[in-house]
């Protein structure tokens, strides 16, 4: 980190998941200036995952990609004079910086390794009345971070912050920030959230794709991005010269609208306003994001618990030309009819793909009805439930035929819980690398932030004529996960695009086009600046990304089915 504050800090991310480009840490440090190399490895799924490891050892429960990724890049790092900040460290950050102390010794490199502790409750599950899970983490800030910057450190790696906050914690280090001066950590907040998840940034899972490409944009392997923070907070968003990908107003609004609620997005160190955030395409592939307000953030830190369901498996029945529905029916009879007396807990018949019966290929013709079984007991979905399906082959519905063999029964994955507890119950805790400990203090207490109150609605489109065309033709949107529930995001392209948006796609509208969501609580929120709405489905994705029976789980395709549906717009907003 640098002695004096620059015009900017560079902070660019490598890394949106456990998995994600192995090289883009390499990339990141070779293509061009940075200051900071972030890396989130951390989601609700990943904690589980790295739950199983503890449980196997206990000396594990970290991101080992990120310790195969600095045995190539932390030389180039310290020769750069890159300050490295990652979540990597998972369930045992002090375990991590071990081994990476370990390794820079046997790499021959006097590198200054600090970590963040403190988030692990798992020693309290008792005290704090949180039962028994697998896992159970409290988000921390950006101030053990930056305690541990400001220590020297060239790398820092944590365990569960939030995702912004690696972000958030070199720029307030870097510029001198307090408490209080919540404009500043606002706006670092947003910059973080857009870097966050790497690529999707940089024109990765965008609506639009096709107009990039068109435009001369090469997405065939995006940059990740870069977040050039300045002193006030504001930043640009941008990528390293010559990568691939973009980096639009349109990139980074698909991005903001990504696995948020509202207006106000709550962190341990500040509230930040999105309904204040505004973007202007200042050049090519540069972003500038200004005017985000920040309010003081909630006295309570958010918990995310994981707990084993129990165990799983599931057999997908291939139904294939007439009849698909009543095929589907006989199946199931006969299936609950086989499990008599040893049926799962848990029996989900669902129809994942329809065909159509007249198609010009067999494929064509043939719809999926996916069965899955879930129980405490492995044996009641094991061997039992898998002959049961292979005992139809010759009995069933016309045309059986599965699309993979039986298989045994595998633990079953995540039931995802979030709460909350006093910020003061956490014991956040900055390892310097000399050793020191340093306790951070929590936010001061004060009460939790609310929603602002929505905004007018623009004046609404005068009628005109209309053509019936997918939703998505006009509009873009970008869906996720957050424990149980969904969000959906979407934005307009253009003023008139957003009057037709905030009077139309409404609550009840969204209802309609998917009807999935029909029986379930939905809230909407505009964002006028960015000329979006986003919603809220909540329990869509009942106990979370691995423990509820949709093919998509985390919901990453929700915006994508609401984009193809059809809907009547105004022919002016058609070009």
């Amino acid at each position: 980190m640098n002695a004096t504050p620059a015009a900017s800090l560079r902070v660019g991310n490598a890394s949106g998941f456990y998995g994600d480009r192995f090289a883009a840490v390499r990339e990141m440090l070779a293509d061009g200036p940075l200051d900071v190399l972030t890396g989130d490895y951390l989601a609700e799924l990943t904690m589980l995952i790295l739950g199983r490891d503890r449980l196997r050892d206990p000396g594990l429960g970290y991101a080992r990609t990120f310790l195969r990724q600095m045995e190539q890049c932390l030389g180039p790092a310290l020769e750069r004079g890159v300050a490295v900040v990652v979540n990597a460290g998972g369930l045992n950050p002090a375990g991590l910086a071990d081994r990476l102390r370990e390794l820079a010794e046997r790499l021959g490199l006097r590198a200054r390794i600090g970590h963040v502790e403190g988030d692990d409750l798992m020693g309290r599950t008792a005290e704090l009345a949180l039962g028994q899970p697998l896992t159970a983490n409290a988000y921390l800030g950006a101030w053990g971070i930056a305690e541990c910057l400001r220590g020297g450190a060239d790398v820092v790696v944590t365990g569960r912050v939030t995702d912004a906050s690696l972000a958030v914690g070199p720029a307030a280090a870097h510029f001198g920030w307090e408490r209080d001066d919540y404009d500043a950590l606002a706006g670092a907040t947003v910059a973080g959230h857009v870097i966050e998840c790497g690529a999707q940034a940089t024109g990765g899972n965008y609506p639009f794709f096709a107009e990039l490409e068109a435009a001369g944009y090469d997405l065939t392997r995006p940059g990740f991005p870069v977040a050039e923070i300045h002193a006030d907070g504001s930043s640009v968003i941008t990528k390293h010269e010559g990568t691939g990908g973009a980096v639009t107003t349109g990139t980074v609004t698909a991005q903001l609208v990504y696995e948020i609620a509202g207006a106000c997005y709550p962190g341990p160190d500040v509230t930040a306003r999105l309904d204040t955030a505004e973007l202007a395409q200042e050049a090519p592939d540069r972003v500038r994001i200004s005017g985000v307000l920040g309010q003081a953030p909630s006295p309570e830190l958010k918990v995310g618990l994981t707990r084993m369901s129990g165990f799983a498996n599931e057999m997908t029945l291939v139904l294939t030309g007439l009849d698909a529905d009543a095929k589907a029916e006989l199946a199931e009879r006969q299936m609950r009819a086989a499990l008599a007396g040893n049926e799962p807990a848990d029996l989900d018949f669902r129809l994942t793909r329809r065909g159509e019966p007249d198609a010009g290929t067999q494929d064509g013709a043939s719809a999926h009805l996916r069965i899955t079984a879930r129980d405490p007991d492995p044996g009641r979905v094991g061997r039992s439930f898998s002959s049961a399906a292979v005992e139809l082959a010759l009995a069933g519905f016309p045309g059986f035929h599965a699309t993979s063999p039986p298989s045994e029964a595998r633990p079953d994955g995540l039931a995802f819980a979030s709460g909350s507890l006093p910020a003061g119950e956490a014991a956040h805790t900055a390892v310097l690398p000399d050793g020191t400990r340093v306790d951070i203090a929590p936010a001061a207490a004060g009460v939790p932030p609310s929603e602002p109150p929505e905004p007018p609605l623009p004046a609404p489109l005068p009628h005109g004529r209309t053509r019936e065309v997918p939703l998505g033709a006009v509009f873009g949107a970008r869906s996720g996960d957050k424990g149980s529930s969904a969000n959906i995001g979407v934005w307009a392209p253009g003023d008139d695009a957003w009057r037709w948006l905030a009077h139309r796609l409404t609550a009840d509208r969204l209802r309609e086009l998917l009807p999935e969501t029909a029986p379930l609580p939905v809230t909407r929120y505009l964002l006028p600046n960015l000329r979006a709405v986003n919603f809220v489905v909540d329990g869509l994705l009942d106990g979370g990304a691995a423990a509820n029976g949709r093919s998509d789980p985390q919901a990453k395709g929700l915006a994508e089915w609401l984009r193809g549906r059809r809907v009547l717009l105004p022919e002016e907003l058609l070009g």
